[in-house]
């Protein structure tokens, strides 16, 4: 059975801010769009043919940043460079790599907006 998941919002309270981390985190490349009461920096959309799914950081009076609820993992060929450029960007290690046997790798951020997201490398 395919992912379930097609879309994923993170949200920022300063947009640029957050765009320019992930960017240099990840090398993600965004499509802003605007709609009414949101602003939204969108990655991966209309590529369903690409592994992962796609998403957006967003900015709205209704989805606020925070560290406790549920945390979406990036997939890393080698997390600790990851890590090392969130540290770069403005982000803080909240998890330090950690081996999971068999499963690979994790670590966990704090990205310059509060929220946790995690590091996966298989």
């Amino acid at each position: 059975m395919r992912n379930p998941i097609e879309w994923v919002e993170i949200a920022t309270t300063d947009l640029e801010r957050a765009k320019t981390f992930y960017e240099k985190v990840f090398g993600l490349e965004f499509q802003y769009i605007e709609m009414p009461g949101e602003k939204m920096y969108a990655f991966g959309a209309g590529d369903k043919n690409s592994p992962g799914s796609c998403g957006a950081l967003v900015q709205t009076d209704g989805n606020k940043p925070n560290a406790d609820g549920t945390i979406v993992y990036f997939g890393c060929e080698d997390l600790t460079v990851e890590l090392a450029r969130a540290e770069e960007a403005g982000g803080k290690v909240a998890v330090p790599k950690t081996d999971i046997g068999e499963f690979g790798f994790f670590a966990r951020v704090i990205d310059t907006e509060g929220n946790t997201i995690g590091l996966y490398q298989q």
